[in-house]
């Protein structure tokens, strides 16, 4: 039975290596799909079978960084003309965030495909759960797919430009001027409030919510019948290669944490800051992260418990049989419970010992410091650089190594 999603955009042309086959049965492509998409798809930004990425982050960019630029330089009622070069919240969320969020779909598109491919190629899910795979599928390109999800996502964008709005300090910086008479907003500062500002704010949340729809479709692969093993080299039933994907967010993660670090940059830039308040700041921020991609990979945590604890039952019994039949060839009897009849009908059995040893080790979680290694350092990396700021490169090193280390 086939699980391809009906989606003509599901299913790209072959045109491009950094694809899956779109004749694969589980090909879920986290940035296809949905109004975005598709207006930059007629307006020639992007190709079903290839996002191009690079591209669209040159557009991006120049609309929500370098035309305020330009304006800001241009003003002549501005009393510092180069202020929007010196705000670490414009450089943050209009070009890094913005950059890291557009190059990420292509890193995102392929990491995940990658992980959903396996559990065909494996094969991991059992021929009764193919209909519930195809169930699952389904439904997570709906959620994908979704205008009301996009719609939400400009919303949010919209209200962080209100928000912006009303807090902007009547001081004279790039995006205010002000008179004796009061102040104005420049046309800088309108133009990222109408377009940066919501730009960001949308592929913000967008990010959010197509990683959510992907963690949810784990969730309910989970609670398939997988064709799991215990003594599987991975250590993981054969689902190791689950516990990586959160990698595949590297350049999205490094964006977000761009523009909180940027926020974070601007309190303290007149104010001091402690060591353990810049670790208190980090460590928190990683334990958000880290949870967020650990919410789908728990889900698979009760089927690696039980396969655990089934393996383990099963194994012993032949263990004990295997061992009391040696017992017997070694020393005649069996020293406890000692039965003839035993002997004379005996049982075959293999002798067990590496596969229960290996099942005893089986972890029954899918996420741990290495495997998430490249996405905590996009994690902590900015906060970093921001505690330089004020404290001893010495000691925000310090803080990052056992943070990482943790």
């Amino acid at each position: 039975m086939s699980l391809e999603g009906t989606s003509c955009e599901n299913s790209p042309s072959t045109a491009t290596s950094t694809l899956p086959d779109p004749e694969h049965p589980l090909v879920f492509l986290a940035y296809h799909g949905g109004p975005f998409y598709e207006m930059q798809r007629r307006l020639s930004m992007l190709r079903d079978s290839a996002l191009m990425a690079g591209q669209r982050t040159l557009v991006f960019v120049s609309l929500a960084w370098f035309v305020p630029l330009l304006l800001s330089l241009s003003s002549t009622l501005s009393l510092e003309p180069g202020a929007f070069i010196m705000d670490p919240g414009a450089w943050a969320k209009f070009l890094i965030a913005i950059s890291a969020f557009v190059l990420a779909e292509q890193q995102v598109e392929l990491g995940l495909s990658l992980k959903l491919e396996q559990f065909v190629k494996a094969p991991l899910i059992a021929p009764t759960s193919l209909p519930a795979a195809a169930d699952a599928l389904a439904t997570a390109l709906r959620r994908r797919n979704s205008g009301i999800a996009e719609g939400c996502c400009l919303a949010f964008g919209v209200l962080l430009s209100v928000i912006a709005h009303r807090g902007i300090s009547p001081m004279s910086t790039w995006s205010v001027d002000v008179f004796s008479d009061g102040s104005r907003i420049t046309l800088a500062g309108w133009w990222s409030l109408f377009v940066s500002l919501p730009l960001f704010g949308f592929l913000l949340l967008r990010g959010l919510w197509r990683h959510l729809v992907w963690a949810l479709l784990l969730r309910r692969i989970a609670a398939l019948d997988l064709r799991l093993v215990s003594t599987h080299p991975d250590g993981r039933g054969g689902l190791a290669f689950l516990s990586e994907y959160p990698n595949a967010y590297v350049l999205f993660v490094l964006g977000i944490s761009a523009a909180m670090a940027a926020g974070i940059a601007r309190h303290i830039a007149h104010e001091t800051i402690s060591i353990a308040t810049l670790s208190s700041i980090m460590g928190g921020w990683l334990i958000i992260v880290l949870a967020s991609f650990y919410f789908p990979l728990s889900a698979f945590s009760k089927p690696l418990s039980v396969l655990k604890e089934k393996s383990l039952l099963v194994l012993s019994t032949e263990a004990t049989l295997f061992q009391r039949a040696a017992e017997r060839t070694a020393v005649g009897k069996n020293v406890a419970a000692n039965a003839p009849e035993e002997a004379e009908d005996p049982v075959e059995a293999a002798d067990v010992t590496k596969q229960f040893e290996a099942t005893r080790k089986l972890s029954i979680t899918l996420i741990d410091r290495s495997a998430v290694l490249p996405v905590s350092v996009a994690a902590l990396l900015p906060f970093a650089l921001v505690g330089v700021m004020k404290l001893p490169f010495k000691d925000v090193i310090s803080v990052l190594k056992k943070l990482l280390l943790l």
